[in-house]
């Protein structure tokens, strides 16, 4: 989902991106290697690394969504990530980050999440994900300094300090228990129910940036 962190839960478990990061600048390497070439046989090995890294991409998205929806089942949670929709629109990021965040399976991860967690009786909604990362979770201030660098988040109003995307994963979390309790008035109330593999206490996901 992201660059430094692919995803972060409330619970503290982060998937990190430096295998991705890693991965990528060798792939880009070779691309531009090949594509300055100009050859059919450049381009026949293009369209191999291609697959090749739609496959990769595939398997570590298969793992990450496979530890988050264990540790949803195992601890009677539920599961609230962010609205991928927009994502590349919405963050903003320094040039040499852009090609790695343009070219990640955002929306494959979220996919995989969700069809996990519904063959596992998981509860699973979206929630927006605006001013996540500005947010408060201890107080509900919200302020962009709050959020003082990739990692760093620090309250202005309660000095609460904790990591930027635990931050943001916990305040998701705290959204999807409203969420699923608009997805499912008026049969439930708004916390996710036991019945439904869930508890009042959502894992928030968040993407990392």
């Amino acid at each position: 989902m992201g660059i430094v962190n692919i995803a972060t839960t409330s619970t503290g478990r982060r998937a990190s991106g430096a295998r991705l990061n890693r991965y990528r600048k060798r792939q880009g390497r070779l691309r531009k290697r090949l594509q300055a070439k100009k050859t059919s046989s450049a381009r026949r090995l293009l369209r191999k690394r291609r697959r090749k890294e739609a496959r990769f991409a595939a398997d570590l998205n298969h793992q990450i969504s496979k530890c988050i929806v264990a540790e949803a089942e195992r601890t009677r949670c539920g599961i609230a990530v962010e609205q991928l929709t927009g994502i590349r629109d919405r963050v903003r990021l320094r040039k040499p980050q852009r090609a790695t965040l343009h070219s990640w399976a955002f929306a494959q991860l979220g996919s995989f999440l969700a069809y996990k967690a519904k063959q596992a009786g998981v509860a699973f909604v979206e929630v927006d994900p605006a001013y996540t990362s500005q947010m408060c979770s201890a107080c509900g201030w919200v302020d962009k300094k709050n959020r003082r660098s990739q990692a760093a988040f620090e309250c202005g109003r309660c000095r609460f300090v904790g990591h930027a995307d635990h931050n943001a994963a916990v305040n998701i979390a705290s959204r999807g228990v409203e969420r699923w309790g608009d997805v499912m008035r008026p049969y439930a109330a708004p916390t996710l129910t036991a019945s439904q593999g869930g508890s009042s206490r959502p894992i928030g996901t968040r993407s990392g940036k």
